[in-house]
């Protein structure tokens, strides 16, 4: 299966990546060769990847901030678990992954992909249906960080149990009364942070299946953050734990 990624960055990362195989470059008529572009271009050349220029019409079909570039590569190659659970060995670090429950937002996945690539977590799990998968548009959105995580499609109860078994913590983030503040959480060892869909959070089996649920102290008037904001707040709150 072909995809189109489209976005300077998005490309850039896809290239740099090496995991895709790359079929061609379009470029629009009349974008200066310059800064990103031209590093792009220059990949281009040592991979002997077709590059062309196209009236800028011809990218409209997009329907997205193409930013006057697409790149034509095979479909995203999704990781299973146990490259992720090797990857923490090979890092010699305690396990940490994202699992995401039902997340249908592009905007949203791509904003978690991309606080997750900077944070060194070591995998992402997303249930098999009933979510987003990794799409040009998530993509984009990671601005490339996809291109550089592992990313797993699995059934998310028989993950969650393969985690425990691996040693990891389950923390889901959640807001209701019995959820525990960041301060009562050890986040410093091996987990899994579920993160919930953006409307009606974690499903009650993933719930039921959390060792402890983690809320995020707020002293606004407004009543949540989005999920993507508050996953992002969540694994930095771990990446800091992990660094001490």
């Amino acid at each position: 299966m072909k995809e189109t990624i489209y976005s300077r960055n998005a490309v850039y990362e896809t290239l740099r990546a090496r995991r895709r195989q790359p079929f061609a470059i379009e470029i629009a008529e009349g974008v200066k060769e310059k800064g990103r572009l031209n590093e792009i271009i220059q990949l281009a050349k040592e991979r002997k990847i077709p590059v062309k220029r196209v009236p800028r019409g011809r990218l409209e079909h997009l329907k997205a901030n193409h930013q006057g570039i697409s790149l034509e590569a095979s479909g995203y190659p999704y990781a299973d678990l146990t490259e992720i659970f090797e990857l923490a060995e090979e890092r010699k670090e305690p396990l940490f992954v994202l699992l995401l429950d039902s997340l249908n937002d592009p905007q949203n996945f791509g904003t978690l992909l991309r606080t997750a690539e900077v944070v060194g977590i070591h995998g992402i799990v997303i249930p098999l249906a009933r979510t987003v998968g990794v799409t040009p548009a998530v993509v984009n959105a990671s601005s490339g960080a996809s291109e550089h995580l592992l990313v797993a499609q699995a059934n998310l109860s028989q993950a969650i149990t393969a985690l425990k078994e691996a040693g990891a913590w389950i923390i889901g983030l959640e807001g209701s009364g019995q959820a525990q503040g960041p301060e009562n959480v050890r986040l410093d060892g091996a987990i899994g942070l579920v993160v919930g869909s953006e409307g009606e959070g974690m499903r009650p089996l993933t719930i039921k299946s959390c060792d402890i649920l983690m809320k995020l102290p707020m002293k606004g008037k407004i009543e949540s953050l989005n999920a993507a904001v508050a996953g992002s707040v969540a694994l930095y709150l771990a990446h800091l734990a992990r660094s001490k």
